[in-house]
C-alpha cells in the first residue's frame, strides 16, 4: 500500500488537522520526557520506552479521537499487546509496510534517539 491509499485520506481536512496535532502533542510529550531524562544511558532508555510506549498506546488515543469525531462508534479497547524488540526495528529501519503511520513511527522513533546524544558545546572536552 502506498501513501496515496493511506486510511488518513479518507478524513476530511479538519480531522487530518486533528490526528496531526494529535500527533504532535504525543511526540511533544516524547520528547520532553526524553530531555527530562539526565544521563545519556537514562536518555537513550527513555527514548526506546518512549518509543515502545507510543507504538504500542497511540492506537487507542487516535482510536479515541475517531470515537468523538465519528457518530456511532462504540467505545471500545483497540489495544493489541506490546511490540516486540523485532517490531520497533522494523519500525525503525522502514521495512515495516509502507504507509505513513508505519513511516512516522520509525521518524518519531529516530528523532527521540537522536534527542538522547545532544550536540556537543563549543569548548567540550578541551583543557584552558
Amino acid at each position: 500500500m502506498g501513501y496515496g491509499e493511506d486510511s488518513l485520506w479518507t478524513l476530511t481536512s479538519g480531522q487530518i488537522a486533528g490526528v496531526l496535532a494529535l500527533s504532535l502533542a504525543m511526540w511533544a510529550g516524547c520528547l520532553w520526557a526524553v530531555r527530562r531524562a539526565r544521563g545519556r544511558t537514562v536518555r537513550v532508555g527513555v527514548a526506546v520506552l518512549s518509543f515502545a510506549a507510543f507504538v504500542w498506546l497511540s492506537p487507542q488515543i487516535y482510536y479515541l479521537f475517531y470515537w468523538l469525531t465519528f457518530e456511532g462508534l462504540p467505545l471500545q479497547s483497540v489495544l493489541r499487546p506490546p511490540p516486540t524488540p523485532a517490531h520497533l526495528l522494523r519500525l525503525l529501519t522502514f521495512t515495516q509496510e509502507a504507509s505513513l503511520s508505519r513511516h512516522g513511527q520509525g521518524g518519531l522513533g529516530w528523532s527521540l534517539l537522536l534527542a538522547a546524544w545532544p550536540a556537543r558545546s563549543p569548548g567540550a572536552g578541551s583543557r584552558p
